[in-house]
């Protein structure tokens, strides 16, 4: 790709903005090598890794990357025998850290992820988690000039000993520090250290009264620094510990080092697909920033751009554009006034074909359309005065000389100002002859020019088309719009009669103007005018038609949810009556079997108990009908709820179902009510309050959520690798769910570091309506690592 074009079209500024949003230097530099290609398949695999990128941040915002590091020099230390400080064990800890909670927010996205996002989800799925190695070093490194006393069990032993040795130190230096019989002798009454040893200020004058070893004198010579004989041995203790403590720091380093050799390999493999998430998941950011869409790629070289944006405009300073290209016609000369917006449609039309080549989505709408070339040429800038000199036109010739060298069929060429810097007539001609030999090679073109002869040779040229861009008289403002097939009018004469020009200027100037350049500006005037005005018919028949088509959809959904409820209601009703007929069958078949049982000597009394039975079947059957009446025609024996409010839960006695009010009721009783997704309007007299199921839903919710809070929720929570923010945002949910889950005690795990995570989180618990008090932890705690809260 032509890198002069890339930089005429500001393409590095797209660079620049997709480099804020990587998360690793490894991303970066995966972004700055980035280029437009042209092969299509490649193309599209890119456009495919960015869409799913796009996707994923949506439903899941953005993903855990904070941790990637570029450990090749690591890997190559530890492969010639070095060993890792531990700065370099907390980089591969971090890294890994990373993969693990990549699968994790993967599997928490979307279940079947491989089908879902395969390029994301295929990259993913072949991180190596390796926790042992995270844990074991995350166990031993507290901060990078710190172990921890629980990386092995003789480091604890030594700093113990270490600890007490020093308090012996301490305690018998104090002891001499405060005598009485010392005190005369010591410049102050203090304990320091020199070259690793405990040692007391003894003035100059009394430094024999003082035995013991003198290590130091200050610089003006009235004091020295006397290791005490009664010291001495301890002190000697205390560098052996010391000496042994750094032979067990290096064992330690050195196996933490093995470890990661036995895995560098893998380690090494995760770094490649780090930087290819952050580099795929930084496109993704910029797309969601721009608005971007995934554009259709084809090999036709044919552009469709629909209310394309330029991508370094500013939303309160871009007009969308339409703009098509390649299928009906091959050159589009564009034309209009200064300031219209002709270069911005070149710019906007090159860059967004180069984002789109890079595996970038575009600003513009869905199912735009994007050629893929091998090449693209510009030659752009805007034209500055009336005193453009010679050296300026051929500045320009001499870019275009370049242009037409190079360029081939599946080139893509935008001329800005095409011929302009010289006379122009024969600019014109320049002009017109350039854009032949191009149309005649089959060269997808774009020109602008304010030549009306260029205006001619598009409206009598086969594969050539006309486009301006709107201007509007009346305000003496350009509208920026893009109309395709209008030819630009000059506007001169009427700019200038609405400026406050003479008439009789103007119409001496009409007379020096040529009568074809005067006919061809009222044809174009009335073709102006025409096509207005076929815009305003075209947009109020399309507003009608939509209006008719939403109306006609709303209905069919209303009608075919009312049959489908009618439906239901009445199978409903029909099973019922159905179930009660048979149990009343069933109890007088039971009755009359008894009756026929009974001798004939009470006959009388038989014959009466068939009338009772008989009484009590019509009974039943009066009921069944009475009962299929109530719960198909309730409404109209229903006694309206008064003093309805929006959000009280009703039933719709004629659908048997239950929704939400939304608004008061009118004078005419009608209200309308949220039944699932649908809205219906129904008069107070076909409802019913319906406050048990929605208690009953609350506390069933209720206990729901608790249920699950207690047995989830732990006493702790590790925020080591978070950056503050997204730490912050944890903390404020883990609060709550430890409340719920009725917790009184927790811990943060925030580590050591730099301290900025350990400040912002205590900062935030200082002013937590729900922590009762807070405290960093003991050393059998985690000390500065961790925070103790107390709930309220």
């Amino acid at each position: 790709m032509n890198e002069k074009t890339l930089k005429t079209l500001e393409y590095e500024k797209i660079v620049n903005l997709l480099l804020d949003k990587a998360e690793s230097e490894l991303g970066r530099k995966k972004i700055e090598a980035i280029r437009p290609l042209t092969d299509i398949e490649e193309i599209e695999r890119l456009q495919e890794a960015t869409s799913e990128a796009y996707k994923i941040m949506i439903k899941r915002s953005a993903p855990p990357l904070f941790g990637i590091y570029d450990l090749g020099k690591e890997m190559q230390r530890i492969k010639i025998g070095g060993i890792l400080e531990p700065v370099s064990l907390l980089r591969v800890s971090d890294s890994l850290r990373v993969s693990r909670r990549l699968k994790g927010y993967m599997r928490d996205n979307d279940g079947d992820r491989e089908s879902s996002y395969p390029i994301i989800g295929n990259l993913i799925e072949t991180l190596s988690t390796m926790k042992f190695i995270e844990e074991e070093i995350e166990k031993a490194i507290v901060s990078e000039d710190e172990i921890s006393d629980n990386a092995s069990s003789a480091l604890k032993s030594i700093r113990r000993e270490k600890l007490s040795t020093n308090n012996s130190i301490r305690k018998k230096l104090d002891n001499i520090t405060s005598s009485p019989s010392y005190q005369k002798y010591l410049q102050d009454s203090i304990v320091t250290m020199r070259e690793g040893r405990f040692v007391v200020p003894v003035k100059q004058e009394h430094r024999g009264n003082v035995s013991g070893i003198v290590h130091d004198m200050s610089s003006s010579g009235a004091t020295v620094f006397i290791e005490p004989m009664a010291v001495v041995e301890l002190n000697n203790k205390m560098r052996e510990l010391d000496i042994k403590e750094n032979e067990e720091i290096h064992k330690i380093l050195k196996r933490l080092s093995e470890l990661v050799l036995e895995e560098s390999h893998k380690i090494l493999y995760n770094q490649e697909i780090l930087q290819e998430l952050d580099f795929i998941f930084a496109k993704g950011k910029l797309a969601l920033d721009m608005n971007g869409t995934k554009p259709i790629l084809n090999k036709d070289r044919y552009i469709n751009m629909k209310k394309a944006r330029h991508p370094l405009l500013g939303d309160d300073e871009v007009v969308p554009i339409d703009v098509y290209l390649g299928e009906d016609f091959n050159t589009l000369v564009i034309t209009g006034p200064n300031t219209g917006g002709k270069t911005v449609t070149l710019k906007t039309v090159g860059l967004l074909t180069a984002m789109a080549q890079s595996g970038l989505h575009i600003p513009a709408d869905f199912n735009s359309e994007i050629g893929v070339f091998d090449k693209i040429f510009a030659d752009i800038g805007d034209e500055q005065s009336i005193e453009q000199s010679l050296s300026t036109f051929s500045s320009h010739m001499t870019n275009i000389v370049s242009i037409l060298d190079e360029v081939d069929e599946n080139s893509l060429v935008l001329f800005d100002e095409l011929g302009a810097g010289t006379d122009p007539t024969e600019g014109a001609a320049l002009a017109i002859s350039i854009l032949e030999n191009l149309l005649r090679r089959d060269i997808r073109t774009l020109a602008t020019t304010h030549y009306s002869q260029l205006k001619v040779y598009a409206l009598t040229t086969d594969n050539v088309n006309n486009a301006s861009v709107e201007f509007d008289v009346e305000t003496l403002s350009p509208t920026y719009r893009l109309l395709i097939g209008v030819p630009g009018k000059s506007n001169a004469f009427d700019i200038s009669k609405r400026l406050g020009l003479q008439d009789f200027i103007i119409d001496d100037a009409k007379l020096l103007v040529s009568q074809e350049s005067i006919e061809l500006e009222d044809v174009l005037q009335s073709l102006e005018q025409d096509r207005l005005q076929a815009e305003e018919n075209r947009m109020r028949t399309e507003d009608h038609r939509q209006e008719v088509e939403k109306l006609r959809e709303e209905l069919n959904r209303q009608k075919e949810k009312t049959e489908n409820m009618r439906e239901e209601i009445l199978n409903k009703a029909k099973e019922e009556a159905r179930a009660i007929l048979r149990d009343a069958k069933k109890d007088a078949d039971g009755l009359v079997k008894q009756l026929r049982g009974i001798s004939g000597e009470i006959e009388r009394e038989r014959n009466i108990k068939i009338q009772e039975t008989h009484e009590k079947l019509k009974t039943s059957l009066n009921q069944v009908e009475s009962e299929l009446s109530a719960d198909v025609l309730n409404v109209m024996s229903n006694k309206p709820p008064e003093n309805l409010k929006p959000g009280e839960t009703v039933r719709v006695l004629a659908y048997d179902q239950v929704g939400e009010v939304l608004n008061e009721p009118d004078n005419k009783g009608d209200v309308q009510v949220q039944v699932g997704i649908m809205k219906i309007n129904v008069n107070v007299t076909g409802l019913k309050r319906d406050v048990s199921q929605e208690e009953e839903r609350s506390k069933t919710k209720t206990k729901h959520i608790m249920k699950n809070k207690s047995r989830n929720v732990k006493s702790e929570l590790d925020l080591r690798g978070y950056n503050l923010a997204d730490a912050l945002m944890d903390v404020d949910k883990y609060l709550d769910d430890a409340l719920l889950s009725g917790l009184d005690r927790i811990e943060i795990i925030h580590g050591k570091g730099t301290g900025v995570l350990r400040e912002g989180i205590t900062g935030y618990l200082k002013n937590h309506r729900n922590v009762k008090n807070y405290r960093l932890g003991d050393i059998g705690e985690g000390g500065d690592g961790v925070t103790i809260v107390e709930l309220r």
